[in-house]
């Protein structure tokens, strides 16, 4: 599997803010938002093909229970399905980091799903490929259901403006029920400021509907640097 970075750091999002993981970051996606934060896990996917026993050893060299593999998207990646039972008989917990397009029968305690919005596309005219195969693939409702219906769960939605969020109404109707506590509104930004200034109204409206809101805090307390 192509692997762009492995590196220890602090949880910044969703139910477990604040949990020190070890994050395998695979390189590779069949999504292009235009707000992608890890372009280099995407745009310009870097990294090197690692075997999965090499992805342990690096993860071992960190004494910490959480591990979190995310992307790019880490469910184009077979090799995913023995990494994670390697790990569940290690004792880790596992969140994996999705869009919700793919399927795999992975090990995993937190499905931690972001679908993506009809607004996440990039400019049709400047990609016009990718914003036809963007379109076609960023809403999987029956790979969500699936996914929901198999393992613990959050999905995580990107907000970039106030009608994002009456998307999300319409776009829950397509799943089976989805308890409140299970949606997080998280504001799109790559910096602090961009996230303070979208805050005040996105914590609001997700009050509004019972679901949780979700600073990014990686960002605050990091910037918008890799490896963390």
């Amino acid at each position: 599997m192509k692997i762009a970075e492995i590196y220890k750091s602090i949880q910044g999002e969703g139910r477990l803010t604040g949990a020190p993981s070890v994050f395998v970051r695979t390189s590779g996606c069949n999504l292009r938002c235009w707000f992608c934060d890890t372009p280099y896990a995407s745009w310009q996917p870097e990294g090197e093909d690692y075997a999965v026993d090499e992805v342990l050893a690096e993860i071992e060299e960190w004494d910490c229970r959480h591990v979190v593999i995310t992307g790019g998207e880490p469910m184009l990646f077979a090799e995913a399905i023995p990494l994670t039972r390697a790990l569940r008989a290690s004792g880790r917990h596992i969140t994996i980091e999705t869009a919700g397009t793919l399927y795999l029968p992975v090990e995993c305690d937190l499905m931690s799903i972001s679908p993506k919005l009809a607004g996440s596309g990039p400019n049709a005219q400047e990609h016009p490929r990718w914003s036809r195969r963007h379109e076609r693939q960023r809403w999987q409702p029956q790979v969500l259901a699936r996914l929901m219906a198999e393992y613990e769960y959050q999905l995580k939605f990107v907000i970039d403006c106030p009608a994002d969020v009456d998307e999300i109404d319409t776009l829950l109707t397509e799943l089976p029920y989805v308890p409140p506590d299970r949606v997080w509104l998280m504001p799109q930004g790559r910096t602090a400021d961009e996230l303070a200034e979208r805050a005040p109204w996105l914590s609001q409206l997700a009050s509004e509907r019972r679901w949780q809101y979700c600073p990014r805090r990686q960002i605050e307390w990091f910037g918008a640097a890799r490896r963390t």
